[in-house]
Formats: C-alpha cells, structure tokens, sequence
C-alpha cells in the first residue's frame, strides 16, 4: 500500500469516505476528540472493506483538507463570493452543518474574547462569579 502525499483520491475513494464520515456514530467520535488516531484506524478499516485501501494517515490527512477546503468555501460565500467552489460542497454541508465550533477554534480564527464566545453570559453576571 502506497502512503503519503504521493498517491491523489480518486472520486469513487472520496465518496467511499464521505460515506463513512457521514455516519451519525463517526460524525459524533470525530467533533469531541483531539487524539483521534484509533478513529481513523477504524475508518481506514471500513473503506477496506468498501474496496479502498487507504492506511489511516491517509484517511485523517484527506479528512482534513476536504475540511478546510469546504470552510474555505464556505467563508468565501458568506463573504458573497460565490464563485468559488468544490466537488463535494454538499455532501460535506450535510455532514459539518451542525458540527459546533470549538472555543478554542473560535479563538484562533477570529481573535474573540472569552466573554464573546459565551453568549448566555452577561458581564454582570461574570463579575460576579
């Protein structure tokens, strides 16, 4: 089995991951976990068993460019560029639509403070917590 950067996903081999990605069980597994090798060893397995021999650094390496290419996407058509996009834009829509951004996520990309990515919380009511 070929692994690394060198070998492109064929349509079919994406599908087949899109597939397993969309499973409400994998979908769960992947938004709470950080440390997520055993995930993808398990996804790894299933596309194996679907005809797609991809080692699981493979699996979690396309996972993550498919992510960042559709918040790519996505950021461009909330910006009103609708010119870009990608293949599989919907199917991804469908699985990452729910998927809650993470506090620390939220940080990264858009500087904002903590009482800004807690909405409930008033300032009065963290001054005097």
């Amino acid at each position: 089995m070929e692994s690394g950067a060198g070998k492109h996903w064929t349509e079919e081999e994406v599908k087949a991951l899109l597939s397993v990605w969309s499973e409400k069980n994998i979908r769960k597994q992947l938004q709470g976990t950080l440390r997520n090798k055993g995930i993808f060893i398990y996804i790894a397995k299933r596309l194996q068993e679907l005809g797609v021999c991809r080692d699981w650094k493979q699996c979690r390496a396309k996972y993550k460019n498919l992510k960042y290419e559709y918040r790519t996407v996505k950021y461009a058509h909330t910006s009103g560029d609708v010119t870009k996009t990608m293949k599989f834009f919907h199917d991804l829509d469908a699985i990452l639509r729910y998927e809650p951004v993470t506090q620390l996520a939220a940080e990264e990309n858009c500087r904002c403070s903590a009482t800004e990515t807690q909405p409930n919380m008033s300032p009065t009511a963290e001054r005097t917590q």
